[in-house]
This record gives structure tokens, sequence and C-alpha cells, in this order.
């Protein structure tokens, strides 16, 4: 498949201790220990809960089909679950890890093994705890090579290097979320961004450093691009250099050329730059994109393309991204997205109209519910809602629940297929009641069942966009378009030809999108919005895909080990 080197990396990179990786043929082991440990960033100290004490947190690498076994230990003053962004986990939902939907926290002081079984994925991906807001300090890239005797669809570069977009707070990512909930207000604004744990020149601290990529004139880089950013999606760009497209969420797609890239929140994106510039440094920079009423703070966040034996400066006047609110910019780089006809890429294997089996019509919805005016600050806590039901963790896990059918009372089998109200979902809804129900309701499937959903945007709240990410599946993006869905006209526009194959879906504010999958993963399934507020706010689904009629089609036994939770 060729070689490829990482990219050579100066000032402050976090190298990684304590990260233990060996070989058995295909099946990969890794050490991860979570606990607590000081970062100086914007002139203030703060303490983290992090992975091998960095921050990020270690790459994991494996093959693509190989097994990866991830032995986690808290060593941390909190309870988390860790989750693998975007491995289909086939008939493994066990190691899925969302808390208290496919399992029950680690405790401080235990440890739990994943089995993380990998299938088609190929390309970049990532790990993160999903416990309340701790995937903040705890994340990671998953890097996902080809197979022996396999070849990239394109030439192969010289080297490679990861770039994480990241959140930065001077706070604990649990105590953010905490005192949210509580006073039933919004989340504060980060106090800057990062680029692999980099603060970058804008932030007026001296201490705060520049992540610096070294590269030789003439050589192609592949970088791996994650947004592991809290509630922010992502313009990226690298100063006067193109970036080339070719994979994106583990999947190759046609190439295409921009200046810039989109990426929101938990989506992966894999991007080839040739170093053909003049010698020089050269600014990499990042800024939020939004399209609703309640942007992020807009700071700008620097990173260097650094050629060896440069002898220029930098100037941070140079730097030209598209404007925080451009959605013409947004809209035109996500439409570029096919799926690739190549042979690394799994066949097509888009459900026709007549493989519909179920049908999902989704309005997503900022809401309110109401609270005891003793505790919150406003009389009513903000919240958000998938058709109008908030959805609510329970105690006790759904998967265990679904599995051990002696465990009743964990979850209904009845969300809606469709919002309780149709009204003008994109018009002006300021007179709309936005009270929402809570519950822990479950969407159902058969195994082998087609499925469309449809995701639609409302105005509800702020409005704007969603990044939506499922887990268990990679789904075909069919459709899109402004406005409200028309159920008779819109699917004539769908693309069946070559929709791209993803797991998290960007919906534009005032907008809809078409997604169609194959429920052909028995298990018990999340569903999300990747902005962690709305996430915790209840903006959240389940799918739970029956088992089929053989064992190769059903849900593998229980590991060993699974924590319990304290309740149980």
């Amino acid at each position: 498949m060729g070689s490829v080197k990482q990219g050579s990396v100066s000032v402050g990179v976090l190298f990684l201790s304590t990260l233990f990786l060996c070989y058995a043929a295909d099946v990969q082991y890794y050490e991860l220990f979570m606990r607590e440990a000081n970062f100086t960033q914007l002139c203030n100290t703060t303490t983290l809960l992090v992975a091998n004490d960095s921050y990020p947190g270690p790459e994991i690498r494996a093959s693509r089909g190989d097994t990866i076994f991830v032995n986690v230990h808290n060593q941390g003053n909190y309870s988390f679950t860790i989750h693998w962004h975007g491995v289909k986990q086939p008939r493994n939902p066990w190691s899925d890890g969302p808390e208290f939907i496919t399992q029950c926290p680690i405790q401080p002081g235990a440890n739990f093994t994943y089995e993380v079984i990998l299938s088609d994925e190929i390309g970049t991906l990532w790990w993160h705890a999903h416990s309340d807001w701790t995937r903040g300090s705890i994340h990671g890239a998953l890097v996902i090579l080809p197979a022996e005797n396999e070849t990239y669809p394109f030439p192969t570069p010289d080297f490679e290097q990861t770039i994480i977009l990241e959140s930065w707070f001077n706070r604990d990512y649990k105590q953010i979320i905490d005192q949210t909930l509580a006073s039933g207000l919004l989340p504060p604004e980060p106090d800057a961004y990062a680029i692999n744990g980099h603060l970058g020149d804008t932030t007026g601290c001296p201490n705060d450093t520049l992540f610096r990529m070294q590269v030789q004139y003439g050589n192609t880089y592949l970088l791996r691009i994650v947004n592991a950013a809290m509630n922010e999606e992502k313009f990226f760009a690298i100063m006067n250099h193109t970036l080339t497209v070719v994979a994106r969420d583990a999947s190759y797609v046609q190439m295409f050329t921009s200046d810039y890239i989109l990426i929101s929140p938990g989506q992966t994106m894999d991007v080839l730059v040739v170093a053909n510039q003049n010698v020089g440094q050269y600014y990499m920079a990042t800024r939020p994109f939004s399209d609703g009423s309640a942007p992020p703070v807009d700071y700008i966040t620097t990173g260097v393309f650094d050629y060896i034996n440069s002898m220029g400066g930098l100037n941070a006047s140079s730097i030209a991204l598209p404007a925080e609110n451009d959605t013409n910019a947004a809209n035109n780089f996500t439409s570029q997205l096919r799926n690739a006809n190549v042979t690394q890429n799994s066949p097509l294997d888009v459900p026709a109209d007549d493989e519909i089996n179920t049908r999902v019509y989704i309005a997503i919805a900022g809401n309110t519910l109401p609270c005891d005016p003793s505790q919150c600050v406003q009389g009513f806590s903000l919240a958000a809602s998938l058709n109008n039901v908030s959805f609510v963790l329970p105690r006790i896990d759904i998967l265990q629940a679904y599995y051990n059918m002696s465990i009743s009372g964990v979850f209904t089998e009845d969300f809606p297929l469709n919002p309780p109200e149709f009204y003008d979902f994109t018009g002006d809804l300021t007179s709309l009641n936005t009270a929402a129900v809570q519950g822990t309701r479950v969407v159902m499937l058969n195994y082998g069942d087609g499925v469309e959903i449809v995701l639609q945007a409302t105005q509800t709240g702020p409005g704007g966009s969603h990044p939506i990410h499922l887990h268990g599946f990679s789904f075909y993006w069919v459709g899109s378009g402004t406005g409200n869905f028309n159920n008779q006209t819109d699917p004539t526009t769908y693309n069946l030809a070559d929709p791209p194959l993803i797991n998290t879906v960007h919906v534009p504010g005032r907008s809809w999108v078409a997604l169609r999958f194959f429920a052909n993963n028995p298990g018990v399934w999340f569903m999300h919005c990747h902005f962690d507020r709305h996430a915790s706010w209840g903006m959240d689904a389940v799918f739970i895909v029956r088992n089929g009629t053989t064992t190769e089609t059903s849900i593998l036994p229980p590991p060993p080990g699974l924590p319990t939770c304290p309740s149980s």
C-alpha cells in the first residue's frame, strides 16, 4: 500500500506517554489512562480529565478490518464512557460507548476493555468520551490505514498529519454542563479554540503556542482533520494553498479542490495539500461558522504551515477565511461531496424507493421545559427535541434493558415517526408554543429494513444548522433543500447515483436533508446532535434494530466486565 510517514511537527507537540501498542496478526491492543492533569493556556492553569496526560489524547492506528482492544482505566474523579465515532461495530453495540444508551459509565478506580470491530471504514475517524461534556478534554484521532495489499485511490502522499480542531475552556468541562443544566441557561462561550491543543498567536497571552507543521517543498501531505469542537462548525484553510478533499467520515469521495473546508463537530475529513508555494511560513487558520441567531464567539485560531529552511515571518493580516455567517461558502463546499466510484469503497448500496420500509420525518427544535423557580434563573429551562420529544437519559442503559427482557420501564417503543404538529417549520415562529414533552422513546426497526430519515431544521429557538450523528451506521446523504420538506416533489430531486456515505450530516438552517440506509446492524444505536449543548438538552433519539433470523444477523453476547450502573 506504500509507506506514509507522519509529518514533522515542532513547538509544543504533545508526545504520548504511557501508550502501549503491540501487534498480533490483525488485532491491536491499546491502554488508555484517564486522569486529571494541569494545562496552562490563556495565562491560566486549568485541571482537566484527559487521556494519557495529553490534550488531545493519543492517536490510535489500525488497518481496515482490524479489531482493536482498548483497555480504558478511570484514574480520575468522574465516571465516563468512550465512543468510537464512526465505527459501525457490527453486531457489537456493547462497545459503542454512549452513556446509559449502550453501557453504564466506568466508575473512578475501575476499567473496561472495549472491543472495537472495524469493517469497511477507511481513513480518519476519532474516539471521544460520551458522558456529559467530558469529550471536550477526552478525545483523539482513530486512523484506519489501507489493509495489506490495498492502495490509496490517489497517489500515495509523502507524509501525513492529524489536525484536531477543539474548543478551549478555562474550566472543567463537566462542571460547565452541570452548572448550565442547573441554571436552565445557555452554557458559556469557549475562552478560545485550539488546533491540536495549541491556541495560536491571536489570544494575547505570550505563553500560548502555535501548532507548527513543518513541510518540505514539493511534498504532498495527507491531512487527517477532525472537528472535536463542542458546539462549533468550522471553516479551515491554509493560506495560499489549495486543499483537495479525498474522504469524509472514513469513506472516499470524488476528489475536489477548494481554498477552504467546512467541517462540523463529529465530522472527519481527509485532505491532500501540496507544498508548492514559495518557501516561507503560511498560516493555517480556523474560525466558527453559524447560520443561527445566536452565533458562537468568532475567534480566529492560527497554526503554521512551515516550510523547512524558511526565513520569512508571519503576517496576521494575511489570514483569509469565509466570514462566520457565510452560508454561501458553507453550502458551496458541502454541495460538492459525492461518493467515489473506486474499488476501495464498499459497493454502492442505496435503498431504492420500493425498498424503503420505514420513513421517519424528524423536526429539529429548540424548546423550553418548566423548572423549579428556586433552582433555575428564568422560570424555565432551555431544552431541545426531535419531533417535540426531549430525550431523557435513563439510569440503566437501554441496551442492557433491551437484551435482558426482565428489566422493564427503561424505555418505550413509541418515538413519533412524524412531527406531532405540522407548521411552517422554517417561517416566523415567534408566537409558537415551544414547550416539549420528555421521554425515553425509541424507534424499532426490523433487521434489513430500508430506512429513510428526513431531518427538518426549524426556526424554533435560535434556529440554524445542526450536525446530526447516527451511531452504528454510515448512511447515504441522498437529498437536501431549503424550506419545508415536500414529500411529493422533493424526493424527485434525490441523488441516488453517487450520494456520499457519511455518519454525521450537516443540516443547514431553514433546510432539510434526507438520509437512507439498510438496517443491517442489530443493536441499540444512538442518534443525536453533535452540538453538545443540544444533546445535553435532549436533541437525541434511539434506534433499536431487532435481530435477524440467524446467529450471524444477531447481537453478539455481552462481553465480560461490563460496567454496572450505580442504581442497578
